[in-house]
This record gives structure tokens, C-alpha cells and sequence, in this order.
């Protein structure tokens, strides 16, 4: 694990994507990873409190970590979920397939 995407503010992260790389916002989180479509990059950006990461979702175990919900001792962390162009996510985040 480990693929992010850095924006200027460290939180409005998804808006952000979306308004600088046209990144689309979905409504909730996919079913499963092979509902994203292709050529298209999954983005899941995690609300930490005081900043938010923007995590590039490459493969389908990455997938399952970030849209599994957080451990029971702690309240779960609201995450935003959107797609980008593949490319322009591995350029972003330094993925080399």
C-alpha cells in the first residue's frame, strides 16, 4: 500500500482531483474493483481529521483495504470515492504497473 495523490489543500481533496485533473466524484463506493471501468483509475480519498489522503486503488487487494471499514476501536473515517484516467493517476502517484 502507499499510491497518493498530492494536492495544493490538505483537505477538499476529491474536489480538488476532480477539478484539476478531471476526476469524477461518485455517489458512494463501487461493489467491487471490477466495476471500474477501463482505463480508469480508483481514488479513495479518507477524511483523517486534520488532512485527508487521496489513495490511488491499483489492484483489487488495495481495493478491499480501503473500502473495508476501520478497526472496531476506533470510528470509521468517512472516505470520498472517484475515478481519473489511469495514466495521469500512475503519473501522479509514481505507480509503475
Amino acid at each position: 500500500m502507499g499510491y497518493y495523490i498530492q494536492v495544493p489543500e490538505h483537505k477538499g481533496k476529491a474536489q480538488q482531483i476532480a477539478d484539476l485533473y478531471g476526476g469524477m466524484i461518485l455517489p458512494n463506493c463501487p461493489d467491487s474493483f471490477s466495476k471500474v471501468p477501463a482505463g480508469k483509475a480508483l481514488i479513495c480519498v479518507v477524511d483523517n481529521g486534520p488532512f485527508e489522503g487521496a489513495a490511488f486503488c491499483y489492484s483489487k487487494r488495495e481495493f478491499e483495504e480501503f473500502s473495508s471499514p476501520d478497526s472496531m476501536t476506533r470510528p470509521s473515517r468517512p472516505r470520498t470515492w472517484l475515478v481519473m484516467d489511469w495514466d495521469k493517476a500512475c503519473e501522479l502517484t509514481g505507480y509503475k504497473e
